[in-house]
């Protein structure tokens, strides 16, 4: 059964690969992607969206909060689907097509049938995808600057304000693509899991944001520092940096209490990151 270290390096192997059709395609979504200006814009974006899940959870409108990540996983699946389909020529004129088909075929299962490996399978999909997407769109020190930020944004709203905690299990029992799932032992069903409080978990969680986190700087690596590419030293720093701090966090998260991911992930991607630069003697573009 794979693991959730193998689910990080899962999405990051995958995010390289559709990066490249991704920056053909010009899919960048900005146009000059040095600014540092998009780490705060991506910022905001996050805090507004934490403040309306928290409202919705408060009004009692989670199906708010359902149709809204349902829209996102629908269009963020076209759009990984139609970069993928770029690559063979067979299909040209049919991406359209295809990428409507299989994104809602997906998106319909989901809602139908939200067992554990529909949830990860669709979630490697969008994890993977979001990484390309903002990984080519954001040059290196955007990246490290969001990370950064997002890392001690992640520490105060879970061991400080604890907001996350609540917004965390305000919306688990919805059974969203908002993370991982890996079974504890075989036979596991999460439509059957019980999110009371108190209940020992049956299995172990992990949300999509902290493999998408540390995967930009390694997609964003690969695009942009010089001579750069997918097996550079600067990229593999990157992913084993990110192992290094799941590693580290899992320690922490046997304990049974809950862990702030990415003051972790984001640390072990960034001083891996800065490690095979060291060595490689590559140029910060």
């Amino acid at each position: 059964m794979i693991t959730m270290a193998g689910l990080i390096l899962l999405v990051q192997a995958l995010a390289l690969f559709m990066a490249t059709p991704m920056e053909i395609n010009e899919m960048q979504a900005f146009e000059d992607p040095t600014q540092v200006s998009h780490s705060i814009y991506y910022i905001g974006l996050i805090l507004a969206f934490t403040v309306l899940v928290l409202i919705a959870i408060k009004k009692n409108m989670k199906w708010l909060i359902s149709l809204f990540i349902y829209f996102a996983v629908l269009s963020t699946l076209y759009y990984v689907f139609f970069a993928l389909l770029t690559l063979f020529p067979s299909l040209a004129g049919l991406e359209v097509l295809v990428s409507t088909l299989l994104s809602a075929g997906l998106t319909v299962l989901l809602y139908k049938y939200p067992e554990w490996y529909v949830i990860d399978i669709v979630g490697i999909c969008i994890a993977s995808g979001v990484s390309a997407l903002l990984g080519i769109s954001m040059s290196v020190i955007p990246v490290v600057v969001l990370l950064l930020l997002l890392a001690i944004y992640d520490a105060l709203s879970v061991y400080k304000t604890k907001h996350m905690i609540t917004l965390a299990e305000g919306v688990m029992d919805l059974k969203l693509p908002i993370l991982f799932v890996i079974p504890k032992q075989r036979g596991y069903s999460f439509l059957k899991e019980n999110f009371a409080e108190g209940e020992k978990r049956e299995a172990f969680f992990m949300g999509l944001g902290d493999a998408v986190m540390p995967t930009l700087l390694v997609v964003s690596a690969s695009i942009f520092m010089e001579n750069g590419g997918p097996m550079t030293y600067p990229v593999l720093g990157a992913m084993f940096g990110t192992l290094a701090g799941y590693f580290a966090l899992s320690i922490l998260v046997m304990k049974g209490k809950p862990q702030a991911g990415l003051p972790f992930l984001n640390s072990g991607a960034i001083l891996g990151f800065f490690a095979g630069v060291f060595v490689s003697g590559s140029a910060i573009m």
